[in-house]
């Protein structure tokens, strides 16, 4: 059974991404499945560093904008959303070329908090990242943004 409280559209989701960093690093929402959303980043000029190899803070970004989406998908829109508390990453295998794959996965779905798994392959579906995401499930105080 999914996991989702929200429609999982990809077209509207990555129409969400308009004028924002994710759509400036071309990253796309690909897939969500029961429990997990997969999304890409291409492994290209602006998302390297000046070694050639993709910069760890682009899979930070990947990682943080699959594992935030993921969290708020989880969540009644009219009345929460989460927030991100605090990102590791550990960058195990560089990548040159091509396009990157992340999947977030859940690790836990409480009331106040959500921790999610972040695994960025190349590829070849070798690791080349692998974070954790916490995100605090907070009041909306806000207009809902989209």
């Amino acid at each position: 059974m999914a996991i989702w409280k929200q429609s999982v559209d990809l077209d509207r989701i990555n129409s969400w991404n308009k004028n924002t960093l994710v759509e400036y690093l071309d990253m796309r929402v690909t897939e969500i499945g029961e429990d997990f959303v997969r999304g890409t980043m291409p492994v290209d000029a602006r998302t390297k560093q000046p070694f050639g190899l993709l910069h760890g803070g682009a899979s930070v970004a990947l990682a943080e904008s699959l594992g935030s989406l993921a969290a708020n998908l989880v969540l009644d829109s009219s009345t929460e959303m989460a927030v991100g508390l605090d990102i590791n990453a550990n960058h195990v295998r560089a990548a040159t070329s091509g396009r990157v794959t992340g999947t977030a996965r859940p690790l836990h779905l409480g009331r106040s908090t959500q921790v999610w798994e972040i695994r960025i392959e190349d590829e070849s579906a070798r690791l080349v990242c692998i974070s954790r995401l916490t995100m605090a499930v907070v009041p909306r105080s806000s207009p809902k943004a989209v």
